[in-house]
């Protein structure tokens, strides 16, 4: 095997393990959620900022989205999304900062898609006052999502 090909595979290897430990760390994070009573809350930071069990049906934000069509649509968007981190792993020039910051945005999907599967909704568990309940996952998915536009846009 040729010093490409090893590279290729090792960027397929770094990726996959990306995407698992942050898909671990956020299901690991909705387990816990999960084992906390009714009402029941950890305070981080002061009352600002919280840990707790919530249900969301809907789209990111909240937006009332749901059912069997989001699914579906959330499905499709994963399947083309892995399929383009694969195609941007194999080629030599792309950098590792952008396949992480894709990975990041799959792990993230992953793992809310899974919880829509398996039980109907996302386990959301970061309460920030004032705005939303959210998980890891909407941060991978918005934090790769927003450094990528930017980075775009600044080319």
């Amino acid at each position: 095997m040729n010093k490409l090909q090893k590279n290729k595979y090792f960027r397929y290897i770094a990726i996959t393990f990306l995407i698992a430990i942050f898909f671990s760390i956020d299901q690991f994070l909705k387990l816990f959620a999960w084992n906390l009573k009714e009402g029941q809350a950890i305070k981080l930071i002061n009352n600002i900022f919280s840990f707790h069990f919530a249900i969301n049906p809907d789209m990111a934000f909240s937006i009332p989205f749901r059912g069997p069509l989001l699914n579906g649509l959330i499905v499709i968007i994963i399947i083309l999304l892995l399929s383009y981190i694969i195609y941007l792993a194999s080629k030599k020039n792309t950098p590792g900062w952008e396949l992480f910051l894709w990975g990041l945005i799959l792990a993230g999907a992953l793992s809310n898609i899974s919880d829509r599967l398996i039980y109907g909704y996302v386990v959301d568990y970061l309460n920030l006052k004032y705005f939303t309940i959210f998980n890891l996952a909407d941060i991978m998915i918005s934090v790769g999502a927003a450094i990528l536009i930017f980075k775009n846009l600044k080319r």
